[in-house]
């Protein structure tokens, strides 16, 4: 980034050597990033985040549309949830929430039971951001485009561990800090046959779907991070789904009542949640804390909250016992046993569950 904050900090829409220089590299981020999703140049804006695109998307796509319904899920991100929302009440969208299975996988027949002919989006998380199920990505979008209805794929979760092109998708989000770029970076790539609707008017830039300055410095980050992790994507992928298994066996195994969440096999290699009944989540958290090991009890964006998670509510889990819910982010690059992080679970569950 460091060229693009100091000798080329220029505006890459003006029209003097800086600004070319800065239009240079944002033409390029915008290459490097197409390769890896398997999409057209043109097809990709850069943004501020997940939730920036998750929004754009959603809105964009079917206000661009002449249908006014949308399918998803009731397990998606908030950002998704709440912008299906805000096309219900300001534009009279009729939303379907397609339904899952207990782990969380929407099959494709179940997709296919609810499109119409007035479908004008599918929008599904590509992996599930609190329990980690992967969904069949390429059979939805194959079931969606016999109807002729466009798939977006919130993929904000997979990059970096799934393999993101030859998917069908026809609108794929991206987060930059899931990737090792800075936050507040994003992408949102749809194919430029699709109308679409921008979120933001005024100067047309990224070819007229997001007007404002463009980031270039945060675009140079977000491509030069996806490139990097999509080129270590399947060797990391595999050792640390390796020790993600030996992780949740070894808590399954010492903590009594114990339960994994999500899909047993198909999930993300970092990604292990659990309830622990007869506990509080939160409660479990600090005690975690307390022994040198940080992790969360859902969404981060969600953080501050009491409730039970809706993922968990939507897979049938009771609300008591979604509340005992601990999620554990596992990075790439993890190197060694996380036996001692098991070790402390059972004594962070054990400490809880003395004091009730």
């Amino acid at each position: 980034m460091a060229p693009y904050l100091t000798r080329f900090f220029g505006n890459p829409s003006s029209q003097h050597e800086i600004g070319e220089a800065a239009a240079s590299a944002l033409d390029d981020a915008r290459s490097r990033v197409a390769r890896v999703l398997g999409l057209r140049a043109g097809d990709v804006m850069f943004t501020s985040g997940g939730t920036e695109s998750n929004n754009a998307a959603l809105k964009g796509l079917v206000l661009g549309s002449e249908r006014r319904h949308l399918v998803t899920t009731a397990i998606e991100h908030e950002s998704v949830l709440a912008s299906a929302d805000y096309l219900a009440r300001f534009h009279g969208t009729e939303i379907t929430y397609a339904p899952v299975d207990a782990v969380g996988t929407l099959t494709p027949d179940a997709l296919a039971d609810v499109l119409r002919d007035e479908t004008a989006l599918v929008s599904v998380g590509y992996a599930n951001n609190e329990v980690g199920t992967i969904q069949d990505a390429a059979a939805l979008a194959a079931v969606a485009h016999a109807r002729g209805v466009p798939l977006h794929l919130d993929a904000v979760q997979a990059a970096g561990w799934l393999p993101l092109a030859g998917l069908g998708a026809d609108a794929i989000t991206v987060a930059g800090h899931k990737i090792g770029a800075p936050k507040g970076t994003g992408i949102l790539a749809v194919r430029g046959r699709l109308p679409f609707e921008p979120l933001l008017h005024g100067g047309g830039q990224e070819r007229g779907r997001r007007s404002g300055t463009p980031d270039v410095a945060g675009a140079v980050a977000i491509a030069t991070a996806l490139t990097l992790a999509e080129d270590e994507r399947e060797a990391e992928a595999r050792r640390v789904s390796a020790l993600r298994d030996a992780f949740v066996a070894r808590v399954l195994a010492l903590v009594p009542g114990a339960r994994l969440t999500g899909h047993p096999e198909r999930r993300l290699p970092g990604t292990a949640s659990f309830v622990f009944p007869g506990t509080n989540g939160e409660t479990v958290l600090l005690e975690l804390e307390r022994r040198g090991v940080v992790s969360s009890s859902g969404s981060a964006c969600a953080a501050g909250s009491d409730e039970a998670s809706h993922v968990l509510l939507a897979l049938g889990i009771a609300h008591d016992e979604a509340r005992t819910a601990v999620r554990f982010t596992l990075p790439r690059g993890l190197t060694g046993s996380l036996d001692p992080v098991a070790n402390a679970v059972v004594a962070a569950v054990a400490a809880v569950g003395s004091r009730g």
